[in-house]
């Protein structure tokens, strides 16, 4: 089928819908699935964590990795954007460095990296390294690559949200970090806008494209006064440069403090760190964000960070499938630094390859067993509808119109067999069945399968008119045991 055969799709009931070619409703989404009967979400934790990139040697440009980066495919090639960290500590709880980069490396499963010598920056004497050409002397951590291959400026390409320290003199608001950005036109030399700072201080995790906007978020101050508390807060822009001037409030797990924050009440709550990397699905986005958790005494060294889930639809307003998840856990993770709390940190970007889901994140803290992770799950699999009693398992999800084309169902499911099923039938807008799609005409899948195609008596592509439900019974002698974890409109 060629692009200009694909379907176009509306999710009218979701936020900002607009036509997609391919529509995915997780199972774990409320707002993909509002409808349900004995039935609940579950969450799975990422699989097999393992360290897939090391720091250099000691003295080296990347001698600590703290990650706070970007993967992104293009093709068949994996690209990774990750700070490289240097140099004498910054300060007292022993992982950070006084100096940054950033650094380039590549794969070709998303699994073993290479960090490839780009000669473009000399290091010790040496251009033979894989740091970018990035001139911003006062870059610090955080960083977000987003790749928009159809930019009308060939040179931007490639955008970069960071975090800078800039002067009173260069910023006219007080020597402190700010919101930067950056321009490129391959990924590795890079060009800081004149506008910088382009907004206040944030230390983001997250960018995406979303209906003609770019969207960055991260902690910051914009939202509120409560300094000492963080939130995920969502800057909007048109062209990367210009934004809004204020934040909005997109997830918050701090408590509301009902006046303002002071200096015994900080890092001792349950918060969100550095907002949420995105995976963007066209319906949907996935977040991964860090909970941050707070100790007593408010000493950093004792603060434990896990990675949870949240989804969005507007790239605005967030939630949580299940509050507190933690989809990463921080727990007995391979070479953790030893003498402090478990931390992770988040990174922008999330791949299905092959019959897997891949996540890359790092350690926050501890130069022993710095370097970027990855952990994984069944394609797709990061969570499910599954029964919790045996009669009249079913949901019902939001309306779905094809406004152009014709478009085909595929259902990921497990847990089926001889004696667990799913019935998927299609119900009208006012929720009466529709005749050769529901009752005994619906699609049974009897078996596990990723992508199952779905085909009911009247055929295999969804009826003209519409919009439609897609009605999901569970059924068999032990209903309870199938999990529906996503459902497909495509080509």
């Amino acid at each position: 089928m060629t692009h200009t055969d694909a379907p176009r799709i509306l999710l009218p009931a979701m936020p900002d819908a607009a036509p997609l070619t391919e529509a995915v409703l997780f199972g774990f989404d409320s707002w993909a699935f509002p409808f349900q009967c004995n039935v609940r979400t579950h969450l799975a934790p990422g699989q097999q964590p393992r360290l897939v990139l090391r720091p250099g040697p000691a003295g080296s440009h990347d001698e600590v990795i703290l990650y706070y980066g970007t993967v992104i495919r293009i093709g068949e090639t994996f690209h990774m954007w990750y700070n490289g960290n240097y140099g004498p500590l910054q300060n007292t709880i022993g992982f950070e460095r006084k100096y940054c980069c950033i650094c380039y490396a590549t794969s070709r499963d998303g699994v073993t990296w290479e960090k490839p010598d780009l000669g473009l920056v000399e290091f010790n004497g040496s251009k033979s390294n894989n740091i970018c050409d990035f001139p911003a002397s006062t870059l610090w951590s955080t960083a977000a690559v987003c790749y928009d291959p159809d930019a009308p400026d060939p040179a931007r390409r490639y955008k970069m949200a960071y975090e800078a320290f800039l002067t009173e003199a260069e910023s006219g608001l007080g020597g402190r970090m700010h919101f930067c950005v950056a321009f490129s036109p391959d990924g590795l030399r890079w060009t800081p806008s004149p506008l910088n700072p382009v907004g206040p201080f944030l230390e983001m995790a997250g960018v995406a494209r979303h209906n003609g906007l770019y969207y960055v978020n991260g902690q910051g101050r914009g939202y509120d006064a409560q300094r000492f508390r963080r939130h995920l807060v969502t800057y909007a822009s048109e062209d990367f440069e210009h934004w809004s001037p204020c934040g909005a409030l997109g997830l918050r797990r701090a408590p509301d403090l009902g006046g303002p924050a002071t200096e015994d009440g900080w890092n001792n709550a349950e918060e969100v760190h550095l907002g949420a990397a995105l995976w963007h699905r066209g319906n949907v986005m996935l977040g991964i964000y860090g909970q941050w958790h707070g100790n007593s005494t408010g000493e950093r060294r004792f603060v434990t960070m896990d990675l949870g889930l949240a989804l969005t639809h507007d790239a605005i307003h967030f939630y949580e499938p299940i509050s507190g998840f933690r989809i990463v856990p921080a727990r007995e993770q391979p070479e953790a630094p030893l003498g402090f709390g478990p931390a992770l940190m988040q990174g922008q970007g999330m791949e299905n390859v092959g019959d897997r889901t891949l996540y890359w994140y790092s350690n926050w803290r501890g130069t022993e067993g710095s370097g970027v992770r990855m952990v994984s799950w069944p394609r797709d699999r990061l969570g499910m509808l599954r029964p919790f009693g045996p009669d009249n398992a079913q949901a019902l999800s939001c309306p779905i119109r094809v406004v152009a084309g014709s478009a085909r169902l595929y259902a990921n499911a497990s847990g089926l067999g001889p004696h667990s099923q799913l019935r998927i039938g299609l119900m009208d807008a006012g929720f009466r069945p529709v005749p050769g799609y529901s009752g005994d005409d619906a699609a049974v899948m009897a078996a596990d399968g990723f992508r199952f195609p779905l085909r009911w008596r009247a055929g295999d592509t969804l009826p003209d008119a519409g919009p439609y439900r897609i009605h999901v019974q569970f059924e068999g002698i032990r209903p309870e045991d199938c999990r529906l974890h996503a459902i497909y409109v495509g080509a």
